[in-house]
C-alpha cells in the first residue's frame, strides 16, 4: 500500500490534565539533573563549558501544570496516523507530538514501550508529563514543558512525492521556533523524522534536544549502543566516567535495564566519527533501532531498575501488572547536563530513523561486548545503511521550507505573537493570527497600543511574558498595577530581584487585587530567607484572595490552592503551626482532600505535636499526585514519625538513603 496519513481518535483511561496554575513559577527550579559547580573541572572542557552555558533558573513565561489528578476516565484522543504496508506510526498531536506507537505489521511487534493508560505526572519542567512512546524533547535540561501541550500539525509534500506530517511551535523557555516532520516512505520499515530548531533572534541561544524512546523492559533485555565508556548519572548529583558493559563489583551488566537496582542515567560516549545509533532488544535479538546523521551525537539509556522505588514508579506512571519501560535517548549534545550554543539566525537540523531490528541473540547476549555492538551494527547496516540515512536526510533538507498544507491540528498562539511583535520570516512553519487566543490578547495590546489593559472582571492574572522585549514594553507602559505586576515577574525572571520588588510593591499602592502582588513579594522574602516577612505576606495575601474571590470556578480554585499550599509551606517553615492551621481550614474541602493536601496536612499535624494523627494520616492512605520526580518527601516525613520501614505505596527512592 501507499503510505497514507489519517485523522483518528484514540481512546485511553486518562486522569484529568486540570487547569493551570495562576501563579507565576518565580521559584528555582528543582530538576534532578544538576552537579556541583566544584565537580565540572574533572569533566571533557567541552561538557563543562556546555554544563554552564545559560542554565534555567525558572521555567517562566510558561505555567506549572499541577492541577491534574488521577482517577482515570475513557478520554477521546485526537491522533494522526501514518502507515504503509510495513509500518504503522500513531501520533498525538495534542500531546507533545508524541509517537504513541509505532506498530511492524510483518511480523505484528509494537515497537516502542505503549502505555495503556494515560496518566500525568511531575517529571516535566512545568509539572505534568507522561510515560511512553516517543517524544520530543527541547528547552532545558528535563522533560519538555510541551509534554502535555498542543502542537501544530498539517500535511506537507513528503521527499517521495507522498505526505509527510509536520509538528511544529514555538518553545518559550528559550523563544526558538522548532518543527518535526514525520515521513514514512512506501515500502520502507523505517519512520524518518526531519528536525529543525531555528534561532531568529540577534543573540546565541542556548539549545537543548533529547528523544526519549520508551522500550519494553525485560529481564533479557538489552540496550546497545556503539561505546566502550559512558558517563553515569545516579540522581546523586554527580557525573562519573564508567566502563561499558557496566559492572558493579565485577558482576552487574546495566545494559540489562532490570539488573540495576536505583534509577539511573547512562550517557554513551559515542566516539567521533562512528555512525550515530541505539537499539533495544529482547532475548530473541529482536527490537528496536534508533539512528541518525551526525549532528544527534548523545545517546543514552535511563532505567528504573528493579528496586522497590523504581518498581512503584513504573506503577504509578502506569497501572500494576503491565511490562515496564526503561528509555533510549538521543541528543544534541553528550549528557543532558549541557545546552549547545545556536548563533544568530542560524539552524540545527538532523534526520533520526526509527525501526525494528533483528540480531543473533547468542552474539547480542553473549559476554563480548564488542562482538554484540558488531553484530548489531552489522544487522543494521543490512536493513539501513548509513548512506540511506544521510541520503534521507539530503532529500528531506529541500523540503523544511514547504509550507504546510491541510491542518491536521491547532498549537498554541504564542508563536503568533511572537512573530508579529518580531516580524520573523519563517519558511515552512507559519505561525498565523488566526491562532491568537484570550491569554495573547492583553499582549497583543501592549504591543500595537503601548498600554497593558486592565482586565474586565475580577480574575486571577493571566500569564507573564518575560523575554527583554517584552520587558522593555512593560518598562515604558504606564505603571498601572497590572502592569507593574508583569513588570516585576519580567525583572525577576532577568536576575534584578531588588527592582522586581520595587516593582510589585509600587504596584500594590494603588491593586484592587492585592494578593497576587504580595504573593510574589513573599516568594521574594522567602528566597531572600526571611522567614517571619514571608510568613506575614503570605498569610496576608491567602486572606486577601478568600475576600476577593467571586466564585468556585475552575481559576478561583486553582488559584486558592496553589496560594494555599505555598501558605501553609511558608507559614510552617517559621514555626507558626496555628496560623498555618488557619490557612487550612480556609481551604475548600475538596482541596483539603487532595493528596498533595493531606500530606501537607500530616506535616501540620506533627507540628502542632500531635504525632499519632499524623501518623494516621499515613495509615488511612493518600496519593500525592503531583510527586515530584526524585521527591523524598514521604520518606523523610515517615522517618520523624517512627522507625517502621517505608509502607511500599510510599516508596519512591530514586537513590540509596544517605
Amino acid at each position: 500500500m501507499a503510505t497514507t496519513v489519517r485523522r483518528a481518535v484514540l481512546t485511553l483511561p486518562a486522569g484529568p490534565l486540570g487547569p493551570e496554575n495562576p501563579l507565576p513559577a518565580l521559584r528555582p527550579l528543582d530538576e534532578m539533573h544538576v552537579i556541583d559547580e566544584r565537580d565540572r573541572a574533572a569533566l571533557p572542557r567541552d561538557m563543562a563549558r556546555q554544563i554552564g552555558f545559560e542554565p534555567l533558573s525558572t521555567v517562566l513565561p510558561v505555567r506549572i501544570l499541577d492541577g491534574y489528578g488521577r482517577e482515570r476516565t475513557p478520554t477521546a484522543l485526537d491522533a494522526i496516523v501514518i502507515e504503509n504496508d510495513r509500518l504503522r506510526a500513531t501520533v498525538l498531536p495534542g500531546l507533545g507530538g508524541r509517537v504513541h506507537s509505532l506498530h511492524h505489521k510483518p511480523t505484528g511487534r509494537e515497537l516502542l514501550y505503549r502505555n495503556p493508560v494515560l496518566q500525568p505526572a511531575d517529571f516535566a519542567l512545568n509539572g505534568a508529563w507522561f510515560s511512553g512512546g516517543i517524544e520530543w524533547n527541547i528547552g532545558a535540561t528535563g522533560h519538555t514543558t510541551l509534554s502535555c501541550a498542543p502542537l501544530h500539525a498539517a500535511l506537507v509534500p513528503a521527499p517521495d512525492g507522498g505526505e509527510m506530517v509536520r509538528l511544529w511551535e514555538w518553545e518559550r523557555l528559550r523563544d526558538l521556533p522548532f518543527q518535526v516532520d514525520l515521513w514514512l516512505p512506501h515500502d520502507s520499515d523505517f519512520l524518518h523524522v526531519g528536525v529543525r530548531i531555528r534561532n531568529p533572534h540577534e543573540h546565541t541561544a542556548p539549545v537543548y534536544w533529547w528523544s526519549n524512546i520508551a522500550v519494553p523492559e525485560g529481564e533479557r533485555t538489552r540496550v546497545l549502543a556503539p561505546a566502550d565508556e559512558a558517563w553515569h548519572f545516579g540522581y546523586e548529583r554527580t557525573l562519573t566516567r564508567v566502563p561499558v558493559p557496566v559492572p558493579v563489583s565485577g558482576s552487574v551488566d546495566r545494559t540489562y535495564p532490570l539488573r540495576g537496582d536505583f534509577p539511573a542515567d547512562y550517557f554513551y560516549e559515542v566516539p567521533d566519527g562512528a555512525r550515530r545509533w541505539i537499539a533495544s532488544l529482547d532475548e530473541d535479538g529482536h527490537g528496536l533501532v534508533q539512528t541518525s546523521t551526525d549532528l544527534l551525537r548523545g545517546r543514552k539509556l535511563f532505567l528504573w531498575g528493579s528496586g522497590a522505588g523504581g518498581r512503584r514508579w513504573q506503577e504509578w506512571l502506569t497501572e500494576p501488572g503491565t511490562v515496564g519501560y526503561a528509555e533510549i535517548q538521543a541528543g544534541l549534545a553528550r549528557t543532558q547536563l549541557e545546552h549547545v550554543p545556536l548563533e544568530p539566525g542560524a539552524e540545527f537540523s538532523w534526520l533520526e530513523s526509527y525501526g525494528p531490528l533483528s540480531a543473533d541473540p547468542l552474539a547480542v547476549h553473549g559476554e563480548d561486548w564488542a562482538a554484540a555492538r558488531s553484530e548489531t551494527e552489522q544487522r543494521l547496516a543490512e536493513a539501513l545503511p548509513r548512506a540511506d540515512v544521510d541520503a534521507a536526510y539530503a532529500a528531506w533538507r529541500p523540503c523544511a521550507d514547504t509550507e504546510p498544507g491541510e491542518s491536521l491540528a491547532t498549537g498554541s498562539g504564542w508563536g503568533a505573537l511572537e512573530v508579529r511583535r518580531g516580524k520573523y520570516e519563517l519558511p515552512g512553519t507559519p505561525f498565523a493570527d488566526s491562532t491568537l487566543g484570550e491569554q495573547q490578547r492583553p499582549w497583543l495590546e501592549l504591543l500595537d497600543q503601548g498600554t497593558f489593559p486592565e482586565p474586565r472582571r475580577v480574575v486571577p492574572p493571566g500569564p507573564s511574558l518575560v523575554s527583554p522585549h517584552w520587558r522593555d514594553m512593560l518598562e515604558t507602559a504606564p505603571a498601572e498595577p497590572l502592569t507593574e505586576y508583569h513588570l516585576g515577574v519580567a525583572q525577576w525572571h532577568a536576575g534584578d530581584r531588588a527592582q522586581a520588588v520595587r516593582s510589585w510593591e509600587r504596584g500594590l499602592v494603588l491593586a484592587p487585587s492585592r494578593w497576587p502582588l504580595l504573593r510574589c513579594l513573599a516568594v521574594a522574602a522567602r528566597e531572600g530567607r526571611q522567614r517571619d516577612r514571608a510568613a506575614d505576606l503570605y498569610g496576608e495575601a491567602f486572606d486577601d484572595l478568600c475576600a476577593e474571590r467571586r466564585d468556585d470556578g475552575e481559576e478561583w480554585t486553582a488559584a486558592a490552592a496553589a496560594l494555599g499550599r505555598e501558605a501553609v509551606e511558608a507559614l510552617l517553615t517559621a514555626g507558626r503551626a496555628a496560623a498555618a492551621r488557619s490557612v487550612w481550614a480556609a481551604l475548600p474541602p475538596a482541596i483539603r482532600q487532595r493528596g498533595r493536601f493531606r500530606l501537607l496536612e500530616a506535616r501540620l499535624l506533627l507540628a502542632e505535636g500531635d504525632r499519632a494523627a499524623a501518623r494516621a494520616v499515613f495509615d488511612e492512605g493518600f496519593e500525592v499526585e503531583d510527586l515530584r520526580e526524585g521527591a523524598q518527601i514521604l520518606d523523610e516525613l515517615w522517618a520523624r514519625l517512627t522507625d517502621e520501614p517505608l509502607p511500599g505505596r510510599y516508596n519512591f527512592r530514586m537513590r540509596p538513603r544517605s
